[in-house]
């Protein structure tokens, strides 16, 4: 059950949601995964599964909005990494410091390395509209690349960061909280997984590797 009540409004949501973009068209070259493509699909999903799970809607909006920052403050990191812009945003569009902070617990408790069973309703929506992102069939063949490039991982890297955050989450059943996104999403998710399981084990072959090496080669011939 929800514990705090918002006081922001369309305004506010608006607010945050024009500095946001101004960030990510700023620095579109330095977010090629979690670039306003990535925030705009977050947010109208999070908003979809707040209004079916009774959480506040405006509240996960928001959340939605700046739960990825961290990548503008350093590579590779946790939500926690940008806390300090993600608060400095809030406070610019207006955000009251009390919800600032409970949208910031709301992104903490949605991270997908480590949440839990029982979290609030505001981290359920906006964790099963990442999630989500990360389960589309698409995202391997269209995105995952830009990921690696992002973050300065390698294939095998990623592929250990996949299966290791989020398979044992998918078997203990809640990969999705909302059961109508678990029911729609699942075959998705666990054909992702698959993947992902079978690239981690590619990648230990010494075939593979000589393979992907010859790949980077060309690569970084042709750039």
């Amino acid at each position: 059950m929800r514990t705090q009540e918002s006081t922001i409004d369309h305004v506010i949501v608006d607010a945050v949601a024009n500095r946001v973009h101004r960030l990510c068209r700023r620095y579109a070259e330095r977010l090629p995964f979690h670039g306003w493509h990535h925030v705009s699909f977050v947010r109208a999903k999070a908003a979809g599964f707040a209004q079916h799970n009774g959480a506040d809607r405006a509240v996960v909006e928001v959340a939605a909005l700046v739960h990825d920052v961290n990548y503008l403050v350093l590579r590779n990191s946790p939500a926690a990494a940008g806390r300090s812009l993600r608060l400095e945003i809030l406070e610019e569009c207006e955000v009251p410091p009390r919800v600032a902070r409970w949208i910031d617990e709301i992104i903490d408790e949605a991270e997908m390395a480590t949440r839990g069973r029982d979290i609030s309703l505001e981290a359920q929506a906006l964790s099963d509209a990442d999630t989500l992102f990360k389960a589309l069939p698409v995202t391997p063949v269209v995105l995952a690349h830009r990921y690696l490039r992002e973050n300065g991982l390698s294939l095998r890297e990623l592929a250990d960061k996949i299966v290791g955050e989020q398979c044992d989450v998918h078997d203990e059943g809640y990969y999705f909280y909302n059961p109508e996104a678990a029911a729609t999403y699942s075959r998705w998710a666990t054909a992702n997984l698959q993947l992902w399981q079978c690239i981690k084990e590619a990648v230990d072959d010494p075939t593979v590797a000589e393979l992907l090496d010859a790949v980077h080669a060309v690569d970084a011939l042709a750039s």
